[in-house]
Order: structure tokens, then sequence, then C-alpha cells
């Protein structure tokens, strides 16, 4: 039997989403394999939609595993939370179809980027959003952003980790709005590079601080080149918020 889990955490104390080999370093992936496995009384490994990075929270990811151990949803969803530490916890349990895969099945993924606009630092959203002491300008942030929408080669947005075979992908949307002393970024997209988002938002950054033009982010997203793109915005802001199928 194939099990789905929809997930929320807190990324600051954990070095990412993914367990490494022979690693001693703590991970959302070993935290849920750890309580899952409690539950079904057996190992369980896991398969997730995305492999977030150190420091980059969810609250939309999601998971799937096998079991033939005989639990209802319910029991899924209160026993592995009941053994998940505070920062990490199940939101819906679901038994899916044998062929469903957490990440290939996926058809888009939805990612939130959180800033933080003030001259004085947040002792509450230190962690949770990136700190920007700067004025940003929203719209122009906004205007830029349109650039990026529709299928292109996000080659200048990929870090030099990234193992995708083609850096092409779809964007379906990005909006930015403020509320306050908060700035969101949200994007969705058919798939998405390592750091890809982060990239973007560091465009996006200096478009807002007026330290760039409007028009300098299609000019980096027609480079094709990583280095005209600039810094990569810090992980505390991000967010994956959800995964459509």
């Amino acid at each position: 039997m194939r099990y789905a889990m929809g997930v929320e955490y807190d990324g600051a104390n954990y070095s990412g989403f993914q367990s490494q080999p022979d690693s001693p370093l703590k991970t959302i992936q070993s935290e849920l394999e750890r309580a899952i496995s409690i539950v079904a009384n057996h190992p369980v490994e896991i398969i997730t939609a995305g492999r977030t990075d150190a420091g980059v929270h969810a609250t939309g990811q999601v998971i799937h595993f096998d079991t033939e151990s005989i639990r209802d949803d319910f029991a899924w969803l209160i026993g592995t939370s009941t053994n998940l530490p505070k920062d990490i916890s199940v939101k819906w349990t679901k038994k899916v179809p044998d062929d469903f895969h957490a990440r290939f099945s996926a058809k888009s993924r939805k990612y939130q980027y959180l800033i933080f606009n003030s001259r004085i630092r947040s002792a509450i959203w230190h962690q949770k959003a990136s700190l920007v002491y700067a004025p940003l300008d929203e719209q122009k942030m906004h205007t830029a952003a349109q650039y990026f929408v529709g299928q292109h080669d996000f080659t200048s947005f990929r870090s030099s980790q990234c193992e995708a075979k083609t850096a092409i992908r779809n964007i379906n949307y990005i909006n930015i709005s403020r509320l306050n002393n908060f700035v969101l970024i949200e994007i969705e997209a058919n798939a998405f590079l390592h750091h890809m988002v982060r990239n973007l938002a560091g465009v996006l950054l200096e478009i807002g601080e007026g330290k760039k033009e409007v028009s300098w982010a299609k000019e980096v997203l027609d480079k094709k080149d990583r280095k005209y793109a600039g810094i990569t915005a810090p992980a505390e802001g991000l967010y994956l918020v959800g995964v459509g199928y």
C-alpha cells in the first residue's frame, strides 16, 4: 500500500530535507522516516515532492511511502505527528494508488518568499523571513518579475550544484505584494532548478532597492549565465507552500 502525507516544517534547525549517507546532520527526511517507522512498526523510506535546502520552510510539502501495515488515515496522521519534533507536523494523510509518486506525479509547485522590510530587525521573524533594511519598491519588483513568466531557459538562475538535465522551466505566475513591513513573492511553476527561487528573488531585491532598472531582469534572463544574476537571497525567507497533482 502507498500513502501520501502533507507535511509542514520550520527548517531553521535542519540541514535541509534530504538525508545524507553517513552524515550526523539532522534532516527533515530522517525525522519523518523515524516517526513513520514507529507507527508502521518497520523501517520506512519516504519520497518527497521537493528537496528543500537548509533553513527553508514548508507549509505544503508532500511525501509518499510504502507499507504493508494496516492503519487508518487518522492513525497515520496522529501517530506520526506524535513522534515528530515540535517543528515538524503532518497536516493530512491519504491512501493513494501504487503509481502515485510525490515527485514525478507533480504538475506544479508553489513557493513564497517572505521579506521583512524594515530599518529595525525583528526578534520574531529573524528565522522566518529575509530581512531587508533598505526600502523596497514592490511595484517595480512585480513589473520586473513578469519577464520571468512563461517558458524560458533559466540558466542564469540555477546553482552550480544543480543536477537538472535542462534549465528550461515554465513559470505560471509571479505576484509580489506588500502588507505593512512584509513583502511577499509568490511563484508557481511546473518545476524549479536548485536555488532558482532564491536567485530570482535576489535579482528582484536589487531592482526593488533601486540598484538596478526593471529591464535588468530580462537582461539577466537572456544572458543564460549565472554570473550575471547577482546574489542568492537568504534561505530563511523561502517556503514551499503547495504541490499540484
